[in-house]
């Protein structure tokens, strides 16, 4: 399976944040829309990605205080991005070793979507249960022999 497969079975929109909002602002967005971060994008470049955890670390360092911190201050700048043309097996491979959850997809230097390893593990999910359902129905004697 590609990127781009799991993209269409999400098809959501794309939820980011300018790099001049706040913590406060980013995770008002992130509480809003039930999702575990958010690019960064000013104009039409993605700058970096700021997560939960990210919010987390400033609220716990930080205390209240910690929410008027421009999201560009705390975000993730030195980010791995995906293809659509990315194999879903090579791209969770490289979220699992380098231990981040959330990935954008790029094309031609615009963003055209976010996926997370929720999302690779619900398309395994469901492959496995369509692979489960032939082997049971081959077991059976359901097809031609």
């Amino acid at each position: 399976m590609k990127v781009h497969d799991l993209l269409k079975k999400k098809q959501g929109k794309i939820v980011s944040i300018p790099s001049d909002h706040t913590i406060k602002q980013a995770m008002e967005s992130i509480i809003t829309h039930k999702i575990g971060a958010l690019p960064v994008i000013d104009g039409d470049e993605l700058k970096g990605i700021i997560s939960e955890r990210d919010i987390f670390r400033v609220a716990f360092s930080k205390g209240e205080s910690g929410f008027g911190i421009m999201v560009g201050e705390v975000m993730t700048k030195n980010i791995v991005i995906g293809f659509l043309n990315d194999d879903v097996e090579n791209v969770s491979a490289l979220m699992t070793q380098n231990r981040f959850r959330h990935l954008p997809i790029m094309d031609n230097k615009k963003l055209v979507g976010i996926i997370s390893i929720g999302d690779i593990v619900a398309a395994n999910v469901d492959s496995l249960a369509v692979e489960n359902r032939y082997l049971k129905d081959y077991i059976a004697g359901k097809y031609p022999a």
